[in-house]
């Protein structure tokens, strides 16, 4: 059927009376009479030469026909209306994936939103934060910003910040803690990277300590177990820069570790769209 003779009238009438499964409501949505909805779905199934509904005492239900016919028009109408929300002022809107890495997200991205929205004001970000273990197919994201070497397999990777790794901790248990072997005697709270630990303390010229704290999998618990005392955690500085500044976590030695960087990713087999590529200079300019 060429498109210009797609009976649209009748086929919108056809969709709303398929999900509600009842002409009287779906003739109220559409604002047309019942008689007008029905003559509509008649008109239908004459031009298709099958029956769509069965006519039932109380209310009507799909035939097999039917049925085959009202995903297909109802996932058609969520698109198109979809599509004609995102026209706001004048402007369409483009819709951005991101999934974001949680330690990233709350330290450094959320308070700078603001910023890309008044410059960017077209672009819709939705963002899903992750731990670090992210499947953007799977999940249906343009972008993923994460934690890492930038060695990630069929991926086009983008450097975005440094994020050397110190012991923070709260500031009772800091007051003791004069030198690193002062941690022997400390919980060394990890996360699931195993070799953090043992290369801080390599650095720090301290001797090797059994790290035996608790495995956490991701900074944001790592920092709340840190700051209720729990013990030492390695974090990325600039992530907890607020917390810091507030006195809620004490840095108390000097001695970095560099582990990586936080990285915008995207899959090589995806073209990056403008709104992709606003967004990466965007980042890449903070």
């Amino acid at each position: 059927m060429l498109r210009p003779q797609l009976p649209l009238n009748a086929l919108r009438a056809f969709e709303a009376a398929a999900r509600h499964q009842n002409f009287t409501r779906a003739a109220l949505e559409l604002c047309v009479s019942q008689a007008a909805l029905s003559h509509q779905i008649r008109a239908l199934e004459d031009r298709l030469g099958v029956a769509l509904f069965n006519r039932l005492p109380r209310g009507v239900a799909l035939t097999d026909e039917g049925a085959r016919l009202y995903p297909v028009l109802n996932e058609a109408f969520d698109r198109i209306a979809v599509s004609l929300d995102r026209f706001v002022g004048g402007h369409f809107r483009e819709v951005l994936s991101i999934g974001v890495v949680g330690t990233f997200a709350t330290g450094w991205l959320l308070p700078r939103l603001a910023d890309f929205s008044a410059r960017h004001a077209d672009i819709e970000l939705r963002l899903q934060t992750h731990n670090n273990r992210i499947d953007l197919a799977g999940e249906g994201l343009d972008l993923a910003i994460r934690f890492g070497d930038g060695d990630w397999q069929g991926q086009h990777c983008t450097a975005v910040l440094d994020a050397p790794f110190a012991p923070l901790c709260a500031p009772a248990l800091a007051r003791g803690l004069r030198h690193p072997r002062d941690l022997a005697n400390t919980p060394l709270l990890r996360s699931y990277r195993s070799d953090e630990w043992p290369r801080w303390l390599q650095a720090a010229g301290a001797p090797e300590l059994d790290a035996r704290g608790p495995v956490f999998d991701s900074s944001l618990t790592l920092a709340s177990a840190a700051a209720a005392g729990a013990g030492v955690a390695l974090l990325p500085l600039k992530m907890f820069e607020q917390d810091l500044a507030q006195g809620r976590l004490i840095q108390p030695f000097a001695q970095t570790l560099d582990l990586g960087r936080y990285w915008l990713t995207r899959l090589r087999s995806r073209t990056e769209s403008d709104a992709a590529r606003r967004f990466r200079e965007w980042l890449q300019t903070r």
